[in-house]
């Protein structure tokens, strides 16, 4: 039988999947199913194709671990960038919120996350050794830590600290003009840039 006061069963299926988005809630992820419903097949098909391109299309840059449409980054690629200068980050949409600025023209590497272990997420999770292997290759004089200054993101700079330390190369952490608690890529232009410009000697900043 039909079950009259339930939403057909591809319906139902749709609304289940938005829910499972961050930040979307069951009546959220009601009104987006029907929207999709209601809107006219041309347009509901384009999201559909632009979901599965960017699935089948958009991975991880293999040396930075930005996101790329194939192979090494443009970022990794670019001739001008400074390459004895890499920041550390947490996520891709961090590397957009620093490259917003139009200042910075080091290069990044992108940890793929934080430890957190609340979460299951260790610094063998994490994207540490492979920085540890790039810095240890040499070319590299300075790793900026430009993680989230909340707890788990001092404790994620902190591992990459210890990781880099037997290579000698210099580490600084950004600035704490982002205040405490914040996300990097909510930052305004101004502050990411005060942030940047004041960063200090890791060492320095554990004393504050």
């Amino acid at each position: 039988m039909t079950r009259m006061a339930e939403p057909p069963d591809p319906l139902e299926r749709l609304i289940e999947e938005f829910r499972r988005l961050p930040g979307v809630g069951a009546k959220t992820a009601e009104r987006l199913a029907y929207h999709v419903l209601r809107s006219p097949e041309a347009e509901a098909l384009a999201l559909a194709a632009a979901i599965r391109e960017v699935k089948e299309r958009i991975g991880h840059c293999p040396v930075c671990f930005h996101l790329s449409d194939g192979g090494t980054c443009a970022i990794c690629r670019a001739p001008d960038r400074d390459r004895a200068t890499v920041l550390v980050v947490e996520q891709p949409k961090d590397v957009i919120a620093f490259e917003r600025l139009g200042t910075y023209r080091g290069l990044y590497h992108v940890l793929q996350g934080r430890v957190a272990p609340i979460d299951g997420m260790g610094p063998e999770d994490l994207t540490i050794e492979a920085l540890r292997r790039r810095v240890a290759a040499g070319g590299v004089r300075e790793v900026i830590l430009g993680t989230n200054p909340d707890l788990e993101g001092d404790g994620t700079a902190l591992h990459v600290r210890r990781a880099l330390a037997p290579l000698g190369v210099t580490v600084t952490r950004i600035a704490r003009g982002i205040p405490r608690g914040s996300a990097i890529e909510f930052a305004s232009n101004v502050i990411l840039g005060d942030a940047l410009e004041g960063r200090q000697a890791l060492a320095d900043a554990e004393r504050d």
